[in-house]
């Protein structure tokens, strides 16, 4: 009993094992529930349904939140809700693209989930390694976070300039690495990601992925590509690899349920990435800042960036309100 309580209150990261403990059951016990009960059949996920999975993935961020506050002090709650706030705000461009890419491969959207439940998988693993990566190297060379900050600042900017650029996937290098390498198949073959067939080129019985898993390997890249931008922006915030990375995994997990509500109103939310760009500018101004002994209130920190973020939603629900959705160029029909 002794040894048990000992290993639950062991120091890991900076913070007692249990805590993660606590932390990795919730997410595991979402996944069950998500996959195990909710979609255990495949379904198409209507707009209404992704509204009420999201309301219900975010009333669970809040209760961890809050029991964050509870247990560690308002410091940590603050910065859990800011951290989970700025995640969610710039992970909403990756909704876009991923929803790109499904509508250039013509994943049905009965399929869809299938990919995004395993793509979250490879989320938790990915972003657990960026982010103690980037513990490391702040604990290490505490120097790096004026990097951190000039690339969030170098990346806002160009944000600015490429606001109205449309993700393609038209002659798209990895979608060319991905056929040089592996067999793929021409359509979709069910739920299934790969299967076992003739190889035209050879005669013989060959394994080929479909579609789907090309879908899955892209959705995965996506949020490699995006944690770049994201995983820094949190640590403007807080330097605790804790709070970085359940801050981080809730808001994934939230804005994947919500990916169906979001995916069907692309077009409506033609200005958002201003908002993202400015949230990105002063988030790296913030994190430059941190080195030099320059505090900025989380409080205020919070507040600025739900406010930026709703300007944002605000204007181009306005804007786009006579707006027609717009085809993805070189699209191909679903199957």
């Amino acid at each position: 009993m002794d040894l048990i309580q000992a290993t639950l209150f062991t120091d890991f990261l900076g913070t007692p094992a249990y805590f993660w403990l606590i932390f990795i059951s919730v997410v595991i016990g979402l996944l069950v529930l998500d996959l195990g009960f909710l979609h255990k059949g495949q379904k198409e996920i209507e707009a209404r349904e992704s509204f009420l999975l999201y309301g219900g993935y975010m009333a669970i961020a809040f209760a961890f939140g809050g029991w964050v506050w509870y247990a560690r002090g308002s410091q940590s709650g603050l910065e859990f809700f800011t951290g989970y706030l700025i995640e969610q705000s710039l992970a909403m461009d990756n909704i876009f693209v991923i929803a790109t890419v499904f509508a250039f491969l013509g994943i049905p959207r009965i399929y869809q989930h299938r990919v995004l439940f395993w793509g979250i998988l490879g989320v938790i693993v990915f972003r657990a390694i960026l982010i103690g990566l980037g513990a490391a190297l702040v604990m290490s060379f505490h120097w790096i976070l004026f990097l951190f900050g000039a690339f969030l600042v170098f990346t806002g900017l160009k944000m600015f300039k490429t606001s109205h650029d449309k993700p393609s996937l038209d002659d798209n290098w990895m979608l060319r690495l991905i056929k040089r390498h592996f067999r793929v198949t021409e359509r979709l073959h069910g739920e299934k990601f790969t299967i076992r067939q003739v190889d035209p080129k050879t005669g013989k019985m060959a394994l080929f992925i479909t579609p789907l898993f090309v879908s899955l390997i892209i959705v995965e890249f996506v949020d490699l590509v995006f944690a770049v931008d994201s995983v820094p922006a949190i640590f403007a915030v807080t330097q605790d690899p804790f709070i970085v990375y359940t801050s981080n995994i809730f808001a994934i997990l939230g804005l994947r349920a919500l990916y169906f509500a979001l995916a069907a109103a692309m077009h409506r939310f033609k200005y958002l990435q201003y908002s993202l760009a400015v949230i990105l500018v002063l988030v790296g101004i913030k994190i430059f800042l941190v080195p030099l002994g320059v505090k900025i209130d989380t409080a205020l920190s919070l507040a600025v960036t739900i406010g930026v973020l709703a300007s944002g939603i605000g204007w181009s629900l306005w804007k786009t309100r006579n707006d027609m959705p717009e085809p993805v160029p070189g699209a191909r029909p679903a199957d």
